[in-house]
């Protein structure tokens, strides 16, 4: 795939970002606030600042725009992107949705109008918790649906992983102040059903790895990218204890992650855990 010619590759970000009023920033949750910290003195005052970083601020607990609040501003405009986007797919200009969530109305509207062309469509919104709490919870969970497949588990393991994994994401989004029915949409279901049943998920290659008896280290080594969803689950496991809220699912995949747990023994506590109703 060739680089389009409309875009230019800059390492200086002042020259980046002279003249500039709004800017994207793509970079891993862990790098999101140095980038910040870098940009700060370079942004205008109405400069607006939008991100497309998925992941909770490990130890912190923060969502990026509890980050971007500490170090660019309360006032700031502010917008996250985020919604089922496999890049490659992207690029090849398959049709594609997404969601854009502000905290100012009228730059989520510019940033949908930038974005959307013929294969490309944005839709707004003003809940950018939710769309945060989305895009940091579904890498988990595509993590534990690759295990569930590479276990050889079958489609019936796989839908209620998905379906409980959402109750989960949709519970600890609530808790912290989304609007419930964001989870149902592109940035909620939309997101996690496309990142736990895709092999262009990294996370669901990682989880796939683990099923098939490889170490965290190595299976992130023979994917060759960034797998989100590792650091997400210790994230999204000590925000939900600190908070009090019930994840068995996604505290099972830390368990494996961080504490060794095999996954066999993580499905059967999972499996035997008392009766309960679904809502």
């Amino acid at each position: 795939m060739a680089f389009p010619e409309t875009l230019t590759a800059q390492s200086d970000l002042s020259e980046c970002l002279s003249g500039v009023r709004d800017v994207l920033i793509a970079v891993p949750s862990h790098g999101l606030r140095d980038t910040l910290i870098a940009i700060r003195p370079l942004l205008a005052d109405d400069s607006r600042v939008c991100w497309a970083t998925k992941g909770f601020e490990l130890h912190s607990g923060k969502l990026p725009h509890q980050v971007a609040a500490e170090e660019l501003g309360a006032t700031r405009s502010v917008a996250v992107l985020s919604g089922p986007t496999f890049a490659q797919e992207v690029g090849e200009q398959l049709p594609t949705a997404m969601t854009i969530a502000a905290n100012d109305n009228e730059f989520a509207q510019d940033l949908a109008r930038s974005l959307s062309s013929k294969s490309f469509r944005a839709y707004t919104s003003n809940d950018i918790i939710g769309v945060e709490v989305g895009g940091a919870v579904k890498n988990v969970l595509a993590i534990g649906a690759g295990m569930s497949d590479g276990l050889g588990f079958g489609a019936n393991s796989r839908i209620a992983l998905i379906t409980r994994g959402l109750v989960e994401m949709t519970r600890l989004g609530v808790a912290l102040g989304a609007k419930q029915e964001t989870f149902m949409g592109l940035a909620g279901m939309g997101d996690l059903v496309l990142t736990c049943t895709d092999d262009l998920s990294r996370n669901r290659r990682m989880g796939l790895a683990l099923a098939g008896g490889t170490t965290v280290a190595d299976a992130q080594q023979e994917i060759q990218q960034l797998v989100e969803g590792i650091m997400a689950a210790e994230a999204v496991n000590e925000v939900a204890e600190e908070l009090g809220i019930e994840m068995p699912i996604c505290h099972q995949i830390y368990r494996i992650l961080y504490e060794g747990a095999p996954p066999l023994e993580a499905v059967g506590a999972l499996m035997s855990r008392e009766l309960t109703t679904e809502h």
